[in-house]
Formats: structure tokens, sequence, C-alpha cells
């Protein structure tokens, strides 16, 4: 499956600062710097090249390889010299620069100062690791000549935590660039990429993660089980590689970190079983592990919310993704190698009603906050879901104004998400019971049912796949 689906919100702001560049050349400043942050693999650099193709602007395209300081400006000076901008051809016969300022230097007198241009630099954090000198230089080039041009300064990273500490206070860029989050394609890209209806959509979202590179290998008309059989009988799909090329990038050397992230991937969520299951860890290592993975964005901490403060945290993966991979790829990886992908196919199929319904309750929770409907008290403002310490009760859904500790609960809702069981009496009997437990709610807290099947079921409201898609579709 090829073409460029989504990111259309992306790509308006991209041309809207482009457009801020070509207007702001009155102003003696026209430069601006964008810094553009996302995991591995979700898509930052086909969202670049995309913009910049349609635009048809001169640019520059640097990839760092992170290799070494030597290598990489090199790399970036014959990328220069190739590079469409016009003044790029009068550097062809220079010598690699020996520093970054040198460097930025050179790309100076090739930006055109009667029109606008594009600079790329991807994987960042590879050229401040590498020289401790680098972010210097950029804020000196980019106050003293870039600021002065009419370029978009685009910086590209993938390590979370590098990239918002290039903006942050005490840094030399601080303030000079704005910031973009490039998130995976969300359930309606889906829809529109696949074909499939919207609650196959929200399925292929899970296991996919909404990455683009395993979406584009998803035949034409294929249903779920259709891609997953296809992909588990292939060692080198997207669908395998993906997750293990991404953690070995981002723990190259971590092995406790990675091995608390396996721990988490395979169902435990609570601080005491995690360190249990991970060998025992003790408990600074494993406070440790986690903070580097929630710093990562890999990996986030959520209480129950309510009215009353808890203590009772659970951790989760964010992507729904590389989470099936930790679950039932890697461990099947053997059977894989041997040509047995169906065997790993069958325990994926015998576990699948069980995983995803918990992987879908984060994607619902988002969805609901993004929700703009009438039937959304207007004081909800953050959703997440409620236990206690022996999971009774355990309430899917929670709206509330505030978060983690609510002031008032706004709503209480319960997901059933299986094919051919509708939301049912039973299910709303045992709702109103979960909604008495919880501190903050009475009997005049509305309840909201997420069902994949409908409901038969009165005094609730409902709520599909289809409503759920809406949520990410643009307003008009």
């Amino acid at each position: 499956m090829a073409g460029f689906v989504g990111r259309r919100s992306e790509l308006e702001r991209l041309g809207g600062i482009l457009d801020a560049v070509e207007a702001g050349g009155r102003t003696g400043r026209p430069g601006r710097a964008l810094l553009i942050r996302g995991r591995r693999r979700v898509g930052k650099s086909r969202l670049v090249e995309e913009f910049i193709d349609r635009r048809e602007t001169p640019h520059l395209y640097f990839t760092a390889i992170g290799g070494s300081r030597e290598e990489d400006l090199a790399g970036f000076a014959a990328e220069l010299a190739a590079s469409t901008l016009p003044g790029a051809a009068d550097l062809a016969g220079f010598g690699p620069p020996q520093t970054w300022d040198a460097a930025l230097t050179m790309l100076a007198t090739a930006i055109p100062d009667d029109r606008p241009s594009v600079v790329v630099l991807d994987e960042v954090p590879y050229l401040s690791g590498e020289d401790p000198t680098f972010e210097g230089a950029l804020q000196k080039q980019f106050d003293r000549t870039l600021s002065k041009l009419p370029v978009l300064l685009i910086l590209v990273g993938s390590d979370l935590a590098t990239m918002e500490q290039l903006n942050s206070y005490g840094r030399p860029f601080h303030q000079r660039g704005t910031e973009m989050v490039v998130g995976p394609l969300t359930p309606p890209d889906i829809a529109d990429m696949t074909g499939l209806p919207a609650a196959e959509a929200i399925d292929a979202y899970l296991v996919t993660g909404g990455l683009p590179l395993i979406l584009e290998s998803w035949p034409s008309g294929a249903g779920l089980w259709e891609f997953l059989e296809q992909s588990l009988n292939d060692s080198t799909s997207p669908l395998l590689v993906s997750a293990e090329r991404s953690m070995a990038a981002e723990f190259p050397t971590e092995t406790q970190a990675r091995r608390v992230l396996s721990t988490i991937g395979h169902g435990e969520r609570t601080f005491t079983n995690i360190g249990r299951a991970a060998g025992d860890l003790q408990p600074t290592s494993l406070k440790r592990s986690l903070e580097s993975l929630e710093r990562r964005g890999v990996v986030v901490a959520e209480l129950p919310l309510s009215i009353k403060p808890s203590k009772l945290t659970r951790y989760r993966i964010t992507d729904p993704y590389l989470r099936l991979w930790l679950s039932f790829i890697e461990p099947g990886m053997p059977l894989i190698e041997r040509g047995r992908g169906s065997r790993v196919a069958d325990r994926l199929r015998s576990g699948w009603t069980a995983w995803r319904g918990r992987a879908v309750e984060p994607v619902i929770r988002e969805a609901l906050g993004r929700l703009d409907d009438e039937w959304i008290p207007e004081g909800c403002n953050y959703f997440g879901g409620y236990w206690t310490r022996t999971n009774d009760p355990e309430i899917d859904i929670v709206g509330t104004d505030r978060s983690p500790v609510a002031e008032k609960v706004e709503l209480v809702g319960s997901i059933k998400w299986h094919e051919n069981k509708p939301f049912d009496d039973r299910e709303l009997a045992r709702l109103i019971v979960h909604r008495s437990q919880l501190p903050g709610a009475d009997e005049a807290t509305p309840m909201l049912a997420v069902t994949r099947s409908g409901s038969t079921a009165e005094g609730v409201q409902a709520i599909g796949p289809e409503d759920l898609l809406k949520a990410w579709r643009p307003q008009t």
C-alpha cells in the first residue's frame, strides 16, 4: 500500500511557517526555526520530505548518522554541495569543515536572500551527542546569520528527551524555535489507507501503532487477520522488525530498562510486580529504569481518577504496537524464523480478545478527550480510569474537571469491545454499582457505554466505533 495519507494539520502548519518566512522579509529577521520530535519510525522524515516536495522550495536535507563528528561534518558538506540551494554549487570544491561553526557559516553562504528556502537537520540528537559545542554553534549562527535570511530551519529528532531539552531554559537554543510533535497516524487515517470499517480500523491501529512503514505493507483490501498471518510468515516484514530496530536504537546499552519494558509489555503494571517479574530489581534501580522509560515517552505512569488522592500507580506502554510485539511477536521469533509463523498467529488469536480489551482503553479515552459532542458535560476536561488495590471496582472510563485529583466527577463509563456482544442491561447494572463505589460520583452522574456492537440498555449514552473516528477528523 503506497501513497501519502493523513498529516493534514501538520502540513498546514509547516506551510504556515514557511509562508511567515516569506512574508517576514520586511522585518529584517525572516528566518524561523522549527523543532520536530516524535518516536522512531513514526514518519517525521517522510512528513518533512512530503512538505518539501509539495512546496518545491530550494532546500538542503541532511541526516546525521551518529558515527563521529568528523563523519557527520563530511556528510553535511557533501549534502550541502549536492543540495538545491542556489549557492551550493560554489562550495563543491571546498573540503569538509572542521567544526559546526564553520559548517553553518558555509550553509549561510548558500542560502538565497531573495526567496524562501528550507534547511533540514535530521537526527539532531546525534549531533549534540557527538559534539558538545554543536548547540552553541547553532545558536550563534542562527542569531547572526540564519535568522536574517528567508530560511526555515527544521531540526528533527527521535530522542524525545534530547529534543525537548534543546529548546529548554539554560540551553543555547532556548526560545529560538517553535516545537511540533509528530504522532502516529490516526485511526481515521488508517481507515482511509486500508478501506477498513471503523471498528476494524481501530483494531489495525492497535496492531500497527499507526506507524506508516507497517501500514504501507498492509495489502489492499485485506482484513486484520490476513495482514497478521502474512506478516508473521515473513521474518523481514515491517511488523516484525520495526520494534526490534527501534529498541536497538533507543536502548543500545541499557539492558535493565529494556528488561523492565519487556516486563510491562507482558502485562505487569504495578511497581512491585514489575520489579519482581524483571528479576527482583532493587527499588532504586527499578525507579531509575521507569523514569528513563517515561522520559523517552515509551511508558506512562497513571493514577486512578476521582476526587480522592491515590498512590496506586500503574504503568503502561504508550505504543500499542510495541506492546503487541513484546506480548506475542518477540516470544514467537524462534518459531517465525523456523517458518512456523502460523503458530504465532494461533497464539495471537487465542489471546486476542483479552489483549485488545486492555489495549483499546487508552485509545478510547484519548478519543473521548477529543470529541466535542453535546452529551459530554461542559466541565469534563480529563478522561481516565479508576481502580482500587483489589480492582473492585475497576472502572474503564472516568471523566473529570481536573486530574489526577478532581473536584467533580462529570461522567463514568464502561467499554465493551466484543464482536456481536452489545452492551446490555446486565452491563448497565454493573456500571451502576461501580458508579456508586466511585468517590465523587452519585446517582446524577451521567453514564457512558463505549461499545463495538451497539447497546440494548436504556438510560446510558452509547457511542460506537464511527463516533470515535470523528474525534480525529478535522472539524468542518
